[in-house]
């Protein structure tokens, strides 16, 4: 998508203050990406494409539901990555985005960064991301647990007591473990009386970013051996473990072990602040990765795909991109 766009950043161009942040799962909503679709023949273009490579109507289920089959992995993940990639051909074609110093992606989400900066063409990252969600169906077992109010120390201690895992560490005080059901409820347990001001039941099939997924890890690995993997065009923040990739064969690592290792994403926004990101772009469905982000970083700057296709906002964003690239 960026011909000419360098690998590499200078790390002394202090102008490339941007990031491109892709969602992962969670952030489906029923109606997704329907009306720009119907309005705009880029984002048209994306569905219609992800309906022929996966042989199955994936936009009616996007746009129509019911609700459970969205959620269904094998069919959730796919369906983000189409919403998301829609999202951003629209928000390119009319000129709303930066080019970004970094990417990232939340676990599903690095599939859509690496479309996004053309490592992965969509029709294999859709044929991948359903394969991972069947295989996630097929192996999965257990849960998650959503914890908030106990520092990633305290709760380390429980989940090494109960017998789960640390699984994403999505923002300070808000992690989540990973586990088989009943050692995740005497983690819940542990969590409350340990003084934990929420402590939810994630709904989902499987202790996902956790040892229980090496299984699907290892699957994977087999069909990403025989997937074209190329240079990106702006470097990936791995969500693994927050390293700086653009060798092809280190992502392909990244995407198998991503698979069974907790999401640090507290780490991946601490690195682009590092590396002098100020701005934050989310760029798919809903404003998860941005609340997230507003507890990592405070003062960064966060803007929503949603906010950028109100019409409304157009004129006003447009206006503030010519500002900041003239200063």
């Amino acid at each position: 998508m960026f011909a000419g766009v360098r690998v590499a950043f200078d790390a002394e161009d202090e102008r490339m203050q941007d990031a491109w942040v892709f969602p992962g799962q969670g952030s489906q909503w029923v109606g997704m990406g329907r009306d720009l679709a119907s309005e705009d023949a880029l984002a048209r273009a994306v569905f219609e494409e992800a309906d022929a490579v996966l042989g199955f109507p994936l936009s009616r289920i996007v746009f129509e539901g019911p609700e459970e089959e969205l959620a269904a992995t094998r069919h959730q993940q796919p369906a983000l990555l189409a919403t998301s990639i829609a999202y951003l051909r629209v928000l390119e074609a009319r000129g709303l985005l930066p080019v970004p110093r970094v990417v990232a992606g939340h676990s599903l989400g690095e599939y859509t960064a690496l479309v996004a900066v053309g490592s992965l063409t969509l029709a294999d990252a859709l044929r991948l991301v359903r394969r991972r969600g069947e295989l996630m169906e097929t192996y999965g077992r257990g849960g998650m647990l959503a914890v908030i109010g106990l520092d990633r120390e305290r709760l380390a201690a429980i989940a090494s007591e109960a017998g789960v895992e640390l699984a994403n560490e999505n923002a300070p005080n808000q992690l989540t473990l990973s586990g088989p059901d009943e050692a995740l409820e005497r983690a819940a347990e542990l969590a409350r009386g340990a003084g934990a001001r929420r402590v939810v039941r994630l709904p989902v099939n499987a202790a996902f970013h956790s040892r229980w997924m090496r299984p699907v890890a290892d699957a994977l690995a087999l069909e990403l051996a025989n997937i074209p993997i190329r240079t990106p065009s702006v470097p990936l923040i791995a969500c693994s473990d927050a390293r700086v990739l653009t060798d092809p064969e280190d992502l392909r690592r990244e995407l198998v072990e991503q698979i069974a290792s907790p999401v640090r994403w507290v780490a991946v926004v601490q690195r682009a602040l590092d590396l002098g990101v100020a701005h934050f772009w989310e760029i798919g469905p809903g404003q998860v990765l941005s609340g997230l982000i507003r507890r990592i970083a405070p003062t960064a700057e966060i803007t929503t795909a949603e906010q950028l296709l109100r019409a409304e906002d157009v004129s006003l964003v447009r206006q503030e991109r010519v500002a900041k690239e003239e200063r």
